[in-house]
């Protein structure tokens, strides 16, 4: 019985009869309004003129989605895409009927985290002539705050779940097929993210932690990726298993991958003290 798990199957979004407007993207628009609304009021705060903030929406958005395309394609799903290259850069899918208008169906936060600081390196030698980390301190900020409504996307796709819980807690994910409890490790993710943006907000506004170049960056980069590190352990993998031949068994390809990360967040807050 499953008398504490809760059935989940809504639908894909609000259906206007000519188009559906999903509910994934409903959660992305309300990263980048919300994201540009709390920038702003940083830019202010910084004494930066607010006109700046105009390329600083086009380097995010297009290195995001570029950076997190690539990330699946090469960290996760190149065993396909290597006999399939033309499927990298269009909406399409090869199949037996031909080809077939699907969008593009594979992202990836791990190609976020290198398209997004290398697209705000270039943003903030020309448009604002500050320090690289700078902008990252301050970003970082939001891309916390864009992770949680990212992961309530997915938690209203039914992907990126959780392995089967083994008691009756957890969430039945009936538009996946599935019937039995699992983890909502969306949400998990989600909620830890949200957490993370407030105390980041807390930070920048009551300390003088924004002084320290590279802290708040760092800080992001470290409780992040650990919180992804760990929260794995629950997820259902997202590639196939790879075996006893796996090099990094028995971590997961996400896990390997956010252990430089929290690397580099440790070097960060740390590199300035005495």
């Amino acid at each position: 019985m499953n008398f504490l798990a809760i059935e989940w199957n809504p639908s894909i979004g609000i259906d206007l009869g000519f188009f559906v407007i999903r509910w994934y993207s409903l959660m992305f628009v309300a990263a980048f309004l919300l994201g540009l609304r709390f920038m702003k009021k940083i830019y202010r705060e910084d004494k930066i003129p607010v006109e700046k903030m105009d390329p600083l929406f086009m380097y995010v958005f297009i290195s995001m989605l570029i950076g997190m395309r690539l990330g699946d394609v090469f960290f996760y799903s190149w065993d396909y895409y290597q006999y399939n290259l033309l499927e990298i850069i269009l909406p399409f899918k090869k199949s037996a009927e031909g080809w077939k208008f699907t969008g593009f169906t594979g992202f990836a936060s791990h190609g976020a985290a290198i398209g997004i600081p290398i697209a705000m390196y270039f943003y903030a030698k020309k448009h604002l002539q500050k320090p690289w980390l700078f902008i990252l301190d301050r970003l970082a900020i939001m891309v916390a705050l864009a992770g949680f409504f990212i992961r309530f996307g997915n938690f209203f796709n039914s992907e990126i779940y959780g392995k089967e819980s083994g008691s009756n807690f957890g969430v039945i994910f009936k538009a996946a097929g599935e019937t039995a409890a699992r983890h909502p490790t969306q949400l998990y993710e989600a909620f830890s993210y949200l957490i993370l943006f407030f105390a980041m907000w807390h930070l920048y506004w009551k300390t003088d932690k924004k002084q320290q170049t590279g802290f708040l960056f760092g800080l992001f980069m470290v409780v992040l990726w650990s919180l992804r590190f760990v929260i794995e352990f629950l997820k259902e993998p997202q590639v196939q298993e790879r075996g006893e031949d796996w090099f990094f068994s028995p971590l997961n390809t996400g896990q390997v991958l956010s252990i430089p990360l929290v690397l580099i967040g440790v070097w960060l807050m740390f590199r300035n003290r005495k």
